[in-house]
């Protein structure tokens, strides 16, 4: 797990390196009592999930799998 601090308005970036802009940028929108407001930016193509529906839609979709994962065979 990559840990980073960020401050108001600092962002963070996934991917991108050989394309023009990033697949994903992260934005911290605001800090206040304890909670962090995110801004996520990226193509209308990309599904951006909290973990716990990203989950649920896996189970949907995998649903024989620990958390809709894809069984992978032992060789």
């Amino acid at each position: 797990m990559l840990v980073l601090s960020r401050k108001f308005h600092e962002s963070v970036v996934v991917g991108g390196i050989d394309e023009v802009t990033p697949l994903l940028k992260i934005t911290i929108l605001e800090i206040k009592g304890g909670k962090v407001r995110l801004g996520f930016e990226a193509d209308g193509d990309l599904p951006v999930h909290r973990l716990e529906v990203w989950e649920r839609i896996r189970a949907a979709v995998q649903p024989d799998t620990p958390l809709g994962g894809a069984a992978k065979p032992v060789v």
